[in-house]
């Protein structure tokens, strides 16, 4: 399978607000659909958020989890739902990882270290909001900590480790490679390993060349050659760059809503799909093609449905 590339659509997240595109998907419905028209565009995962459906503000609600996977699954009984456990702003730990022996999904993303979460810049350009706690969200972010202490992840890789779900690491600079490191080394958690290698967010690496390389580099040094499989995104305009080059290097990739909500540097995206789509455009250029849901299992090592 040398020229599939697995492609992940992350889609709707906790980051982006209403207020930046009336496209985001925000109802359970809107989530599920997004999802399911990814997977028609050839994506073989999507990572699936919560949102409160009165206005849109990021949910640990297991309701809501359980209405979008019903939804996805009524009609596509196949795909690779990666549930989050980095919630939202203001979510507790307990809250963020009750997705996992609720719903045993086959991958969960596991943050691998706290940052300074940047993302009230967004509150900068924009004077008005749809609902009052976006910019409340957004103004409490600048003296917050995404937190992901040792602590939390020790208590995390078991309780997923029980429920047979992979942990999807993510990697949002290079010190977190070493974390992971040590968590191999203290017997956390048993290679191969699948990263995310996080670009573009305020506080974490940047999202040029030099950084993927770096991040890439890094694990080779740390983990080692073999011992994991990897995927990559941007955020913002740097989505399909950053995908395109790890591409090249032999990773996977992610795209989605989450990440970007733009088709391109004028146009807004209207659906998940629209996105993935594009991402596999890019990659039949360049002579790849999308895995399927199975030969992404294989690749990751998976337990065949």
């Amino acid at each position: 399978m040398s020229n599939k590339r697995i492609v992940t659509c992350a889609i709707t997240g906790s980051i982006n607000i209403p207020t930046m595109s009336e496209y985001l998907p925000i109802t359970p419905l809107q989530i599920a659909q997004n999802a399911l028209d990814a997977a028609a565009a050839g994506a073989a995962v999507v990572h699936i958020h919560a949102r409160n459906p009165e206005n849109g503000m990021p949910s640990p609600d297991l309701n809501i989890f359980q209405e979008i996977i019903d939804l996805i699954r009524e009609k596509n009984k196949e795909l690779i739902i990666c549930l989050t456990t980095g919630g939202g702003a203001g979510m507790t730990v307990e809250q963020r990882l009750s997705v996992v022996p609720r719903f045993k999904p086959e991958l969960a993303s596991c943050n691998l270290g706290s940052i300074n979460w940047g993302v009230f810049v967004i509150g900068e350009k924009y004077k008005e909001f749809k609902y009052p706690w976006e910019s409340a969200m957004l103004k409490m972010l600048e003296g917050a900590i995404f937190q992901n202490s040792f602590a939390d992840l020790k208590a995390m890789l078991p309780i997923m480790a029980e429920n047979g779900t992979k942990p999807e690491f993510e990697a949002y600079d290079t010190g977190h490679l070493s974390n992971l490191a040590y968590l191999i080394q203290a017997g956390f958690i048993k290679p191969p390993v699948y990263l995310q290698f996080v670009t573009g967010i305020l506080g974490g690496i940047g999202s040029t060349p030099y950084d993927l390389i770096n991040l890439l580099t890094t694990a080779d040094r740390l983990i080692g050659p073999g011992n994991y499989v990897w995927s990559a995104f941007g955020a913002g305009r740097a989505e399909f760059p950053i995908c395109t080059q790890a591409l090249l290097l032999r990773g996977n990739v992610r795209v989605g809503m989450e990440d970007n909500l733009m088709l391109n540097r004028k146009q807004k995206t209207k659906n998940n799909g629209e996105l993935v789509e594009k991402m596999v455009r890019i990659m039949r250029e360049l002579d790849f093609e999308p895995a399927t849901t199975e030969e992404a299992r294989e690749i990751l090592g998976l337990k065949k449905l």
